[in-house]
């Protein structure tokens, strides 16, 4: 028996709530344990993407220039570094501010880098 793509993948997310719920009774390590386990899954599957993705478009990246390469790599550093700081800016109003306007400022330069690669 063959199961859809979608249904599978729900059973998966289905699967994984209950053993958290099922782990939530049992005691704070279990269950910080799990959380890690999965934070770190997820971790390591974005950081395989990243890689696939660099290994792919190399050319693309290296036809940018430097300077152009340099701002792309800035910007996307300092995005990861802004969303994993995500707990302590959100602590206080004035680091909730910040946390938008530096991921606002991200985005914005990823924005014109890319206006500036399709203008002639």
């Amino acid at each position: 028996m063959k199961l859809s793509t979608n249904f599978r993948n729900v059973l998966i997310i289905v699967a994984l709530a209950t053993v958290i719920y099922a782990l939530h009774n049992t005691g704070d390590f279990a269950l910080s344990f799990l959380t890690q386990l999965i934070s770190l899954a997820f971790l390591g599957a974005f950081a395989w993407i990243a890689s696939r993705l660099y290994r792919e478009h190399r050319t693309e990246l290296y036809s940018l220039g430097t300077r152009r390469r340099t701002a792309l790599y800035v910007a996307l550093g300092v995005a990861v570094l802004t969303i994993s700081a995500a707990d302590r800016l959100w602590a206080t109003g004035i680091g909730t501010v910040a946390w938008l306007v530096v991921l606002a400022a991200c985005a914005y330069a990823l924005y014109a880098l890319y206006r500036s690669t399709r203008e002639y």
